[in-house]
């Protein structure tokens, strides 16, 4: 079962009083309404929302629909709930040709309807993306419109014929699932995005940790390089013992941070030794080596 067909089942099983029922039947009608005169045709794949939409008829509008189930085995078999009314008093069209959305409630309840006929959500384990298609441009800005007084400010794309209402945010989408009233899909969502939100920040962590890893050896194979050519070409006697101490700490102990070699130098010494004073020595050693290079240079 895919996410969005769990979130359109706990919508569609959701208690909801007489209003709430009345405007969600209207948002799917909304979309997916195909009128006939006086005559409704509503085409369906999931069997919780065929129900929901069947129970809404009856106790909304005191109307019986019919019910046909078809199976189609076009790329892969499904089950198609085809339900049709006959709206002969016009309670129907006439509710959603002058329809007021006058308040939160009536307006998130109209959107349940819209997501129910058109909205899909991506498995959040794989991705944040929430889509909403439309066959027209009029709808989809009137769809927008409502969205933006509930405070949901979502993109918009034009995909070949059609048009989309779109969020990419994972905070944001779940607060458009917050607003659909589906609480287990919301805690199941924000499990996941919990979950995924640690292990990119511990990914991160370790990215850092091997770059500065990475960053120390490169820094220490420079300054061992550097020692040894001052060593072996008697420079060494244009340092102080402090400098020649760090030097031989350096030489001894490769691949270590300043940290470890000054907590080293400090139990050698019986006395505290600071990161500081490690730096302190090695851009000293670098300095003096760095001049002897260039004069070289120069006198080449």
């Amino acid at each position: 079962m895919t996410f969005t067909v769990t979130v359109k089942d706990e919508i569609s099983k959701e208690e909801l009083n007489a209003i709430e029922n009345r405007y969600l039947l209207l948002g799917y009608i909304f979309i997916n309404g195909k009128w006939t005169n006086n005559r409704l045709e509503i085409i369906l794949e999931n069997s919780s929302v065929a129900r929901k939409l069947f129970k809404t008829l009856k106790y909304c509008y005191n109307k019986i629909a019919k019910i046909t189930v078809r199976t189609q085995k076009k790329f892969k078999l499904k089950t198609v709930y085809i339900l049709e009314v006959i709206d002969s008093d016009n309670t129907i069209s006439e509710d959603l040709k002058n329809l007021i959305l006058d308040d939160d409630e009536s307006k998130a309840s109209f959107i349940k309807g819209i997501f129910l006929a058109t909205g899909s959500i991506s498995n959040p384990s794989k991705g944040y993306h929430l889509e909403m298609l439309f066959d027209s441009e009029e709808t989809k800005n009137i769809v927008k419109n409502i969205l933006g007084e509930v405070n949901v400010n979502i993109k918009e794309i034009k995909r070949e014929k059609k048009y989309m209402l779109y969020l990419k945010s994972g905070e944001e989408i779940s607060d458009f699932i917050k607003l659909l009233g589906a609480v287990n899909s919301l805690f199941a969502y924000e499990d996941i995005r919990i979950y995924k939100d640690h292990k990119n920040m511990v990914n991160r962590l370790n990215n850092c940790e091997q770059a500065n890893l990475e960053k120390v050896l490169k820094t220490s194979d420079e300054q061992v390089e550097m020692i040894t050519f001052l060593k072996e070409n008697d420079y060494y006697s244009l340092f102080d013992e402090k400098t020649c101490e760090v030097a031989d700490l350096r030489l001894k102990y490769p691949e270590e941070s300043y940290q470890v070699l000054a907590d080293i130098l400090s139990k050698e010494q019986e006395k505290k030794v600071t990161k500081s004073f490690i730096n302190h020595h090695l851009r000293k050693i670098k300095d003096v080596y760095l001049k002897i290079i260039n004069k070289n240079a120069s006198n080449s």
